[in-house]
């Protein structure tokens, strides 16, 4: 019986590993972001200190680039969130299926037994 249910939710099993794989080049993708937002922020204090932009334009930038950096920052948390969510409720199936089978194990060993 569970080689038929094997066999019927591959196709289920296939299509999740391909949403945990867009998932996770997502995330790489988010990261890299990050590490370009705070090279940009780098550059933008130097270019304060030079003298090539003036307070107002460095405000002005930095509140965005701040904004964004902070807005993935929060995602990336929720994300984290999600994602523990979903092993914790995966592996509270799998407690449940390996559970349900010592069950049936038992009963079979007590009945032949």
């Amino acid at each position: 019986m569970f080689l038929l249910d094997d066999i019927l939710l591959s196709p289920l099993h296939g299509v999740l590993w391909v949403a945990r794989e867009v998932d996770k080049a997502a995330q790489e993708e988010l990261a890299n972001e990050s590490g370009t937002i705070k090279a940009d922020l780098s550059e933008l204090y130097l270019m304060l200190e030079t003298g090539r932009i003036t307070e107002e334009e460095f405000d002005a930038r930095e509140k965005v680039l701040l904004d964004r950096l902070d807005a993935i920052s929060d995602g990336a948390v929720a994300a984290e969130e999600e994602e523990h969510d979903k092993e914790d409720e995966e592996q509270g199936e799998e407690d449940k299926e390996g559970h349900e089978k010592e069950e049936s194990e038992k009963r079979l060993v007590g009945v032949v037994g």
